[in-house]
């Protein structure tokens, strides 16, 4: 009578456990390439190329002959900018709940955390990239509107106060980015968000008029307020601190519930 051989056991799940998963770079250009696919995200995009044209042209027009320096330009641009970016760091994060692409995405890359970490890079990148774009249309805008008016051209726009302008904008792209993770909803997210940048910071306002002991308390607590230092010149000593307290209270610590209620949901 003849023995059978016992069956060879493979390692399958070992197997596949050794195998180096999806490298970060190619998911952050897959997340980079979503930004642009469609007609609204590109247009989203270019958009902060055009109201950065806007911009410039309006300080031109309007701005008197000397107040045409590269820190008024650079004012100018950056302010449509801190609303734009943050709209783009929701859509990015929000796209997988509201588009229903969820369920794809995460099965192709199981490591929600990698997904998450890709979008948030390439929310940072396209930032970057359109505040050194901003940078340079401000510079035309300066050569331009001093040669239309005749003025002498001004460049006060020093290298610090240009890193704490990017800081500045990056803390409000973020902020984007933490209420996509928090309420994984467009149309929440959104609303919510002009509610912290707009609401919020006039009730500070009216409660700091009406109770003198919340002025110094206020830039402890109102995020947008210690950020209006970083873009009004670089912020000295308290202010620093002041910065970063308002972060960890109203970006860091929401981020993080955010990030674990994304691990912890279900995705359908």
């Amino acid at each position: 009578m003849s023995t059978m051989a016992p069956p060879t056991y493979h390692p399958v799940h070992e197997q596949h456990e050794d195998q180096p998963g999806i490298p970060l770079a190619r998911v952050v250009r897959v997340e980079l390439r979503k930004m642009f696919d469609t007609r609204s995200g590109f247009w989203l995009i270019a958009s902060l190329v055009i109201l950065g044209v806007v911009a410039t042209i309006g300080t031109i027009l309007f701005a008197p002959d000397d107040q045409l320096t590269h820190n008024t330009f650079a004012a100018a641009i950056g302010f449509p900018m801190t609303i734009v970016l943050p709209i783009i760091a929701i859509l990015a994060i929000t796209g997988e709940w509201s588009q229903r692409t969820g369920l794809t995405t995460f099965t192709l890359v199981p490591n929600r955390g990698r997904v998450l970490l890709a979008k948030t890079v390439a929310s940072v990148v396209v930032g970057i990239a359109s505040m050194l774009v901003a940078l340079v249309v401000g510079v035309v805008g300066n050569l331009v509107g001093t040669a239309i008016t005749g003025t002498d051209l001004v460049w006060d726009l020093s290298a610090a106060q240009f890193g704490t302008i990017v800081i500045g904008s990056l803390l409000c792209l973020l902020t984007g980015t933490m209420l996509g993770m928090v309420i994984r909803s467009s149309p929440g997210a959104l609303v919510t968000y002009f509610v912290l940048t707009l609401v919020l910071p006039t009730l500070f306002g009216i409660l700091a008029t009406s109770q003198p002991d919340f002025v110094d308390i206020r830039p402890w607590v109102d995020a947008e307020l210690a950020r209006s230092f970083l873009f009004e010149g670089p912020p000295q000593g308290e202010q620093w601190a002041q910065v970063a307290v308002t972060a960890a209270l109203w970006l860091v610590l929401p981020a993080l519930l955010g990030l674990r209620a994304v691990l912890r949901s279900e995705v359908k």
